[in-house]
């Protein structure tokens, strides 16, 4: 059988790429700029400096920082945040790596794997406490009253993932086998689409136009469902991708999300669809431990939610909330600046339509 190769990106999406990188790469430089030279290096801020330096494609500093210019702001002046939201989401990584037991991130070893989970909570803790003092850092140039508003969004943005980090970690815990499609998209509101797109496009706007949203004429909630529908949508896929992507692609463990035993919307259809034997097995399977779970016993979970149709659920209910997403995206982006418009438009394109 002939494979078929690969088709060359069209120059549009060349184009949007390009620019996701620019964006990516002016929080990383803020950061690494930032970054104390002082000690302990080997033990601290040698590693952070390398987890940065191997980060991800940075698409929520790319939110804000598009965000901005959307609204006729100057990216310069939000690099500051688009750098701190860069820098939580990475020590959010590492402290869910050793919440959830995984092994793999970003195509390597988990720090904790590496390093030892005392150092990894500590270098985590680190991220969080130079994210704090580039915050305070921000408020001489935006001013107080912006700089402090930024800061609110920021406290927001850290009671919320809290809040869905817990929801997710105690329904595990508690092995819970009756959870609606509410409560997942609950759990992704809090946990995923507040800090990943909610708060990046609030921070973006009111850096932007702070006269405008302290006077009412431009309102930050107006953001809140748009980024609710793609931020769900992403995690979604995202989760997809963990059971069907490839391991090179998608930069994680495959098949993690089920060792770990993450109540995804998969999981949570086929604890719905499941006949009662299937039920107490897969009870059965999630009351081990990770170490305890068996491959043989992962595939049989995979292979129940195939029987179920239960991707083609999650990709279904994707589908529709990207659908909802773009409905809000003519909204709320009417009006704005060209370029960076349509550089969102992609964004939308390129978070849900990611190859496995």
């Amino acid at each position: 059988m002939t494979v078929p190769k690969a088709q060359p990106a069209s120059a549009a999406t060349q184009g949007f790429l390009e620019q996701l990188t620019r964006y990516g790469d002016q929080a990383r430089k803020v950061l690494l700029d930032k970054m104390p030279t002082g000690e302990p290096q080997a033990y601290l801020y040698g590693p952070m400096r390398d987890y940065i330096e191997t980060s991800g494609k940075g698409l929520r500093p790319a939110l804000l920082l598009a965000t901005c210019e959307a609204f006729g702001g100057k990216a310069e002046d939000a690099e500051i945040a688009a750098a701190v939201i860069e820098l939580l989401h990475n020590a959010f990584l590492v402290h869910d790596d050793i919440e959830d037991l995984s092994d793999f991130r970003r195509g390597r070893e988990c720090m904790h794997k590496r390093l030892g989970v005392p150092l990894a909570i500590n270098i985590g803790d680190g991220m969080q406490s130079l994210a704090l003092s580039l915050l305070r850092q921000n408020l001489g140039p935006l001013g107080p009253m912006t700089g402090a508003r930024v800061v609110d969004e920021f406290d927001h943005l850290l009671k919320e993932s809290i809040e869905g980090q817990a929801l997710e970690l105690g329904w595990i815990k508690d092995n819970r086998l009756d959870l609606s499609p509410s409560d997942y998209l609950t759990m992704c509101l809090k946990k995923t689409c507040w800090y990943s797109f909610i708060h990046p496009m609030r921070i973006g706007a009111l850096i932007a136009r702070p006269d405008d949203v302290a006077s009412g004429a431009l309102n930050l909630d107006d953001f809140n469902a748009f980024g609710f529908f793609l931020g769900a949508a992403f995690q979604i896929q995202d989760d997809v991708l963990n059971l069907v992507g490839s391991q090179g692609k998608y930069g994680k463990e495959i098949g993690g999300d089920i060792y770990e035993g993450k109540r995804t919307l998969m999981l949570g259809r086929l604890g719905a669809q499941a006949d009662r034997q299937e039920q107490s097995r897969l009870s059965e399977f999630l009351e081990k431990p990770r170490t305890a779970r068996s491959e043989q016993e992962v595939e049989w979970v995979l292979a129940r939610m195939n029987h179920y149709s239960c991707i083609e659920y999650a990709q279904a209910a994707a589908n529709d909330l990207l659908a909802a997403a773009r409905r809000e995206f003519d909204v709320v982006f009417a009006n704005t600046n060209a370029a960076p418009r349509a550089f969102l438009g992609q964004f939308m394109d390129y978070l849900v339509a990611r190859q496995v």
